[in-house]
């Protein structure tokens, strides 16, 4: 995100704290609206039983928390101070939503489904499936690398979909099947792995990168030596685990080259201008969106205009059927970060987000140290293993900023690598071990809510102690 940009969301979050501070809130109200904090966390874990919607959970949450404001004399009511000095009198809800997140994730979304249209990353996928010549050891080291760069490069869930799909397609031709449950498990440990290597591969990294003032090159060079590390040290110990071995008899050998030699990695291409284009634009577009700090005119507009920009380059190829590129947009994600910001910008009036910052001050100290900084990322891991990470980011964010904590600072990374890392102890983490799990179920395989946690947790544990050494050695 361009300096300008990220100053003044600095600004905001500053005029927010002391707008907050100005406040006389009673320990009373403060406590009041922890409940509902703790209410809305708890409901959101139990997301998949009570058959509801985030957005609609978080919504019924922000109405309740708007409300209660309002009643309690808490929230802020006249004209609104926008960053950049401008004062404008608008609904108390409008300024709370973070608008440039939004913009992030509808254009990058948009940009990525009509992209996929092109038939690249099914080509790609293929491609990497006939090089394996059909060796199953080969083919976790493709499909896992594979599973990192989707998940860097489009989104966790894309990623597992595209990447658990072929896995199983081609595991069966092969005669492999005694084997997909290792690979999609690998493959779902993986993609919370690939969604820390840039600022716009998970949603934690988009709130946490834009709070501390990270651009896109400075966290893909901060990530990488990390991403390449744990995923060779994951692939390594599923091999091992799930005894993924290389083919040695002749037979097999032959028998599996020519399986794989009868995929066809132009099935999914329908227009081949559209390939190449897609495939240009998608250069283009990483290249431009790592680059925006610095972009005469783009910098000032930001990754969010960058995203939408490219997303309306891509929609002209269909023009006459634009809408149904609208419905693919995942609106419960976007109605669920509105409604997100809403609830966390009246916590913070409630004085909630101090009171938690207070908290996190005594895990990680009064000054930044070793033994703080470990406890905050193996803390951010664990409550982002029984429920969704983006309030954990978005709350954890608010408070390192109000708090005047560097952009340089560690404290950073630990939230950015708990948050990711966290959805690899339990199905519910992430969105994309969900659909990794949901994949395992298509294909009738055995797996509970404990079953993935006994096989996921040595995973786990390996890559928080590798991330914990990292962040603690490197980033410091």
């Amino acid at each position: 995100m361009a300096a300008d940009t990220l100053q003044q969301a600095a600004n905001a979050v500053e005029h927010a704290a002391a707008t907050a501070a100005h406040h006389d809130v009673s320990t009373g109200v403060t406590l009041l609206f922890i409940g509902v904090l703790v209410a809305m966390i708890a409901t959101l874990a139990l997301e998949e039983k009570l058959h509801a919607k985030k957005s609609l959970i978080v919504g019924v949450f922000a109405v309740i928390s708007l409300l209660l404001g309002a009643a309690l004399h808490i929230i802020p009511f006249g004209k609104t101070l926008l960053p950049g000095g401008h004062e404008i009198e608008m609904p108390v809800y409008i300024p709370a939503i973070d608008w440039g997140v939004i913009a992030i994730i509808v254009g990058s979304s948009v940009f990525v489904d009509v992209t996929s249209r092109s038939g690249l990353f099914t080509w790609i996928a293929i491609k990497l499936t006939k090089m394996s010549l059909g060796d199953p050891l080969k083919l976790l080291w493709f499909y896992g690398l594979m599973t990192v760069i989707f998940s860097a490069v489009l989104n966790n869930v894309t990623a597992m979909i595209i990447v658990g799909s072929l896995t199983g397609v081609s595991l069966k031709k092969l005669n492999l099947e005694s084997k997909l449950l290792g690979f999609l498990i690998i493959e779902g440990l993986l993609t919370n792995i690939g969604g820390l290597l840039t600022l716009i591969s998970s949603v934690p990294n988009i709130i946490v990168g834009a709070a501390a003032g990270i651009s896109f090159v400075d966290f893909f060079l901060k990530a990488s030596p990390f991403v390449v590390v744990a995923t060779i040290v994951t692939i390594l110990m599923g091999a091992k685990l799930f005894k993924i071995q290389k083919l040695t008899n002749e037979e097999d050998i032959a028998r599996a080259a020519k399986e794989v030699a009868a995929f066809d990695e132009n099935d999914g291409i329908e227009s081949r201008n559209f390939f190449w284009f897609g495939a240009v634009t998608l250069v283009i577009f990483i290249c431009v969106i790592a680059t925006t700090s610095i972009l005469p005119f783009v910098k000032e507009l930001g990754m969010g205009y960058v995203a939408l920009a490219f997303a309306v380059i891509m929609l002209i190829r269909f023009k006459s059927e634009v809408d149904q590129f609208y419905k693919q947009v995942d609106w419960d994600l976007i109605g669920f970060f509105m409604a997100l910001f809403v609830v966390i910008n009246v916590m913070e009036h409630a004085m909630v987000l101090g009171l938690i910052g207070q908290g996190i001050t005594k895990i990680i100290g009064a000054e930044e140290n070793l033994v703080g900084t470990g406890a905050l990322l193996v803390s951010s891991a664990a409550f982002s293993s029984v429920t969704d990470n983006i309030p954990l980011a978005a709350m954890l964010a608010k408070i390192l900023g109000a708090s005047g904590t560097p952009g340089d600072s560690p404290l950073w990374w630990a939230v950015v690598f708990g948050a990711n890392l966290g959805g690899n102890i339990t199905p519910i983490g992430s969105a994309s071990t969900l659909v990794a799990v949901t994949i395992i179920h298509k294909y009738k395989l055995p797996m509970s809510f404990g079953g993935f946690v006994k096989m996921a947790l040595p995973y786990a544990a390996v890559q928080l102690v590798l991330a914990t050494a990292y962040v603690l050695i490197f980033l410091r």
